[in-house]
């Protein structure tokens, strides 16, 4: 397709300019690749790399393969860790690891061990600095001011943060934030709460992307990038009508051939086995919407302890995956799944500029 979309705005955000205000969602855990990525910015788009549960080394590997690739703009993304809980992990964890020891055992597996998660956002971030993204981004919580003013210096790079709230936003935007990422309640996967609150089903607001974008574009001077159950043209158009720049997709990339997503989860989003999606603790700790399955089923209570409980259950994943069992692994989807279809990146891209060039 040709490199910009006609009549389509271009997005900027600082010194960043994509010509198709449409971007493919950093998708830790294998589906955003080097090779989704370059092929979402040949087609005029912005693709993140994730940096999340990755370590600085591989960091390293992935951006200078998608560098090798392409030489269109490219984000990344990384996670804060937030604080190292204190103490020893309680028995609420402990008895999760005791009942998920039968499933463990049918895939021949151990559950793995509880833990703490470093992120090692510095270190990732000195990596950075040898490449060129052209803009990074930051989830699950604040980085602060240090943080925010060391991007701009030693990358010369635009800042975006993922935010859930109004509150959230405001800080962001005191923290130096040159834009933020509205992430809705209709998100597949990991929602970018900055607080994962356990009396919350859902872990925190269940404000729609729509609602969330036409609230925060009143309150802030920074551009708003919306992110939640998007798999259309026409629901690109109206979020850029609401105020926004531009439009995160997650959910609709993720059976494009160039995607790393697993073969089970590929296919139980296109076979329609599965019925709806549901916000669930049971496979991280933290609040993720997945299609709703059998594991999601029997752990309705999990403990909300991430990334803990993401290293408990990432020895059964891997094995159910391997053996091409969908019912026991993490299918993280957005609640417009049901419009994912297979195939290059480069028609899912130009399917979405038609669409939003069309109009209403």
């Amino acid at each position: 397709m040709p490199d910009r979309g006609d009549g389509v705005e271009p997005m900027r955000i600082g010194s960043l300019q994509v010509p198709v205000p449409i971007l493919c969602a950093p998708m830790a855990g294998g589906p955003s690749t080097p090779a989704l990525v370059a092929a979402v910015g040949a087609a005029g788009g912005l693709g993140w790399l994730p940096a999340g549960y990755l370590t600085p080394e591989a960091l390293d590997d992935m951006v200078a393969e998608l560098e090798r690739r392409s030489d269109r703009p490219y984000g990344v993304n990384l996670f804060l860790s937030g604080p190292e809980p204190e103490g020893d992990v309680d028995d609420q964890v402990q008895a999760y690891i005791d009942g998920l020891r039968p499933e463990a055992q049918r895939y021949g597996v151990a559950p793995g061990e509880p833990r703490f998660t470093d992120e090692h956002v510095a270190e990732k971030l000195e990596i950075l600095a040898r490449h060129r993204p052209a803009i990074v981004s930051f989830t699950f919580g604040d980085p602060g001011t240090t943080v925010v003013s060391r991007v701009h210096r030693e990358l010369g790079v635009p800042v975006a943060v993922t935010v859930t709230s109004e509150a959230e936003a405001r800080t962001a935007v005191a923290s130096g934030a040159d834009a933020l990422v509205a992430q809705g309640i209709e998100a597949g996967g990991h929602r970018g709460l900055w607080f994962d609150d356990p009396a919350e089903p859902d872990g925190g607001p269940r404000t729609t992307t729509a609602e969330l974008v036409r609230k925060l574009v009143d309150v802030v001077d920074v551009p708003v990038i919306a992110a939640g159950g998007i798999t259309d043209g026409a629901a690109i158009g109206a979020l850029l009508a609401a105020g926004a720049v531009g439009a995160q997709l997650g959910t609709a990339f993720l059976c494009c051939d160039e995607a790393g997503t697993s073969e089970p989860h590929c296919r139980a989003l296109l076979d329609a086995r599965y019925s709806d999606t549901l916000v669930t603790r049971a496979f991280s700790g933290r609040s993720a919407r997945s299609l709703r399955n059998g594991f999601t089923e029997r752990h309705p209570e999990a403990p909300p302890h991430y990334p803990h409980i993401h290293h408990v259950t990432k020895p059964i994943r891997s094995a159910a995956t391997a053996a091409g069992e969908a019912d026991d692994i993490n299918l993280w989807a957005g609640t417009g799944w049901r419009s994912v279809t297979a195939g290059p990146a480069a028609d899912l891209m130009a399917r979405l500029t038609g669409e939003l060039n069309a109009g209403p």
